[in-house]
This record gives C-alpha cells, structure tokens and sequence, in this order.
C-alpha cells in the first residue's frame, strides 16, 4: 500500500480526553475517531489490526474443535426474563422498546440466545459436546466510559458457549479453552496470566481471567513471579486428552495469582517473599463454567443414556477482541509510538523513500514494495513528500515492526537500510537481501 493513497489521519498533538498510553496512541495514529462517549469509528489502521487480532482468534479456536456463528445484536428481553438475568442485570444493560412495545435489548452477553438455540436444536446425549462461539459487537452502557476502546460502551468480543452431559465433561471443556486462550495471547506477543476471579452477572462457581500487566490496568493483582516464566510456546496439545489440557491448566494455575476481588491474604503469604508480586492488569478474556444455571431455568435439557431427560453442563468463554488492542499497546511501546508484535502489525514493515522525486530511488522503492507483494506481504510504502523526520516520526508513530529507508546515498554504495522498531538497530543490506530478511522472519521465504 502506498500511503499517498491511504487514509491515515495521524496527529502531532494529543488530544485532551486520552489519559492512557493506548488511548492517546490510537488517536494519534488515526485508528479511531471518537463517535460519541465510549463509542468509536474503527478508521483502516486500526480495523486492520482488528481484523488480524479476530483472524487469529478463530484460528485457533478452530484449532480446539470450536465452531464459529453469528447472533443478532438486538435480543428480546423475554429470554432474559426466563434466567432471572433481566431486572438483575443492572444499568449497564441498554433496554430498548421497538415500535410493536415488545422490550428488547441491545447484547451485552448471549447465554439466554445461545441457550434457547441449543434447547429447540439438541435432544440428546449422542449431539454432544457441542462448543459454539461468535466474534461480534456488543454494548454495555457504562456509567463512565474511558481510557480509549479499553473502557468503551460498544466493544468487539469473542463469546463462546459449551454444553456438555456432564460437569466432568464441561470443566474439560473449560480446560481446553484455556489451552486455546494461552496459545492464542502468545501469538499477538502478550503474556497474559490466567487469575482466579469473581464471575460477576455472569455467574458460576469456577472462573479464571486473563490479565496483561500494565500499569493503568483496572485491577489490582497478586501473582507469584515464577509464572512470568512459563510460556506455551510451539507445543502440540490434542485438545481431546483430558490429561493433557489438565497438565496445562496445572502448569499455568498452580502458582499463586489472583485479582483484588478474590485475593486471599493468608494464602499469598504462603509464596516465598522474594517472588511475591503486586501489580495492576487489564482484563483481556474470561472463562466460565456454571454449570446448569441457565439449562436448568431455560429448560435446556437432553436424554441422557438411560432415556432421563437431564439439564445440560454449560460454560462461556470470552475475549475483548476491541480491547485487545489497547492491551498490546499498553505493553507494548515507548516514547515514540506504538511498537506491533509481528503477529498483529497492520503492515508487515514500512518503506521509507528519502528523496521522492528521485528517479533511482524511487524505482528502488517500487521494486522492493513489489517484492514484497509477491511474497503475501503487506508492505506500506511512504512515497509522500513529507521531510524524512516527518517520515520517521509516523512509522514510529504507528509501530511497525521493521522499516526499509530508501536514499540515493545508500544507493550508491548498494545497500538499503533495515531497521527494528523494537530495538531501534539497523544494518546496511542490499535491496534484495532486506527482502529476504523480511520473509525470513515472517516465515515466507
């Protein structure tokens, strides 16, 4: 992509209203534009990175067995009624009346939805387990939205539903997805730390989330340092072994970490005092096992063996898919802008033209922009007339993780300059070895 013919409406100064890093870099890069309190147009930068944040979600939600849908928006708020969740669930619900007076409301969550599918579709033991998952809008009306997508009233979320015969057979399923959830945060260069938590509207006796430690967090947390160490890395996990995705829930939970909300005193004193730790997290998934909760006041139920009509096991599992990208931002930057994992980047690196106008260096430029092409890369190329500091300063701004400068001096000796907006090192390399190297490291060469 060329950026002369791309929309990227960055600012030099910082808006007023942005109090945290996140925000202040989304606005700044041109990757939201503020609609109204707590909602945002997701402008192409940043519906970019959207895309490749959900892209890797279902992939390795497909990876563990998951199958993808799409629920409407809008429910009734009879269905709610029948769990006891309508009149209970608070403010935070936005209730609507459509022209016929039926009260609906806009989705803040969709147990009741995805149960009464499940309940008019499934009648026996023999259909399950069944795991199915949305990527899709949602909207909580907060009393004070802020700090940028991490605290918004509409939000992008990944929400997924288990129903299983048994409570053995559900918990599984709750392992599982925290294999899958473990795996998935690595890949957009997170580390986030499974914490034992409260379940809140949504209810149920086992819950952990998963937090990102950052320092404007909303949470206060409480962790043993040993589980900064752990990493999921390459490893293969048949997501079908109960023993296996119980060795990695073992693995990731069994030190000490937990939220302000359920943080025990006396059992955080029992890790050793040089690897006790207190911090702040942001929140960036959740998972649920509550058991018949919902089947039970629904009347979601299947023949078991014997012919007995039973009420199902169920779980939920969520992921702020919107708030995610905040997340990586808060972890992930420095002074200069935001820093994108390779496995989240908008663009795969910047080219970076010194003297446009000039025919050879121009030519240099079009050359490597399609090569880049050629090999499935997504290159944005700054064939502006902009000064190089101004150049320099919105790669930085935007984050990408590698940038290729173009000038007719480097030209003259052969070379190209290659640079890691991680480390700030460059190295001199010949047009065609740069791109090799750019390949290399995101595995298409």
């Amino acid at each position: 992509m060329r950026l002369s013919r791309y929309f990227l409406p960055v600012l030099k100064e910082t808006p007023s209203e942005a109090q945290i890093v996140s925000h202040r870099y989304m606005l700044r890069a041109g990757m939201i534009k503020q609609a109204s309190a707590g909602i945002y147009s997701w402008l192409p930068l940043g519906f970019k990175v959207l895309r490749k944040i959900e892209n890797i979600i279902h992939e390795e939600q497909a990876r563990a067995g998951h199958i993808p849908m799409l629920m409407p928006t809008i429910q009734s708020a009879d269905l709610w009624r029948e769990s006891g969740r309508y009149d209970a669930y608070g403010a935070e619900m936005l209730r609507i009346t459509d022209r016929h007076d039926r009260d609906m409301l806009f989705t803040p969550t969709a147990e009741e939805l995805i149960t009464d599918i499940f309940r008019a579709n499934v009648s026996s033991y023999r259909d399950l387990p069944l795991t199915m998952y949305q990527i899709q809008w949602k909207f909580r009306d907060e009393i004070r939205p802020r700090f940028g997508v991490m605290r918004g009233r509409e939000f992008y979320m990944k929400d997924g539903y288990n129903f299983d015969l048994t409570k053995e057979d559900a918990l599984h399923a709750y392992n599982r997805h925290l294999v899958s959830y473990l795996r998935t945060y690595e890949r957009m260069g997170l580390q986030a730390i499974p914490m034992r938590a409260d379940s809140g509207p949504i209810g149920g006796d086992d819950t952990h989330e998963f937090l990102v430690l950052a320092e404007t967090g909303e949470s206060e947390v409480f962790y043993d340092s040993e589980i900064t160490e752990l990493k999921f890395g390459d490893r293969e996990i048949d997501y079908d072994s109960v023993e296996q995705c119980q060795a990695v829930l073992e693995e990731f939970t069994s030190r000490y970490a937990r939220t302000d909300e359920t943080h025990d005193e006396a059992l955080f004193d029992q890790v050793p005092e040089e690897r006790r730790r207190t911090a702040r997290g942001i929140e960036v998934g959740q998972i649920f096992y509550f058991g018949t909760k919902y089947s039970e006041a629904m009347g979601a139920t299947v023949s078991d063996k014997d012919g007995n009509q039973v009420p199902v096991h169920m779980g939920s599992h969520g992921i702020g898919v919107s708030r995610l990208l905040g997340a990586i931002i808060e972890a992930s930057h420095d002074d200069r802008g935001i820093i994108w994992p390779e496995g989240v980047t908008p663009f795969h690196c910047g080219i970076v033209n010194l003297k446009t106008g000039d025919a050879e260096a121009e030519a240099a430029c079009d050359k490597i922009h399609a090569a880049l092409i050629a090999l499935g890369l997504d290159p944005l190329y700054d064939d502006t007339n902009e000064r190089a500091g101004a150049k320099f300063a919105t790669m930085d701004l935007i984050g990408l993780p590698w940038r290729i400068t173009v000038g007719p001096r480097g030209l003259k000796n052969g070379v190209v300059e290659l640079t890691s907006r991680r480390t700030g090192e460059s190295e001199e390399l010949p047009p065609e070895a740069a791109v090799a190297k750019i390949a290399e490291i995101y595995g298409v060469a």
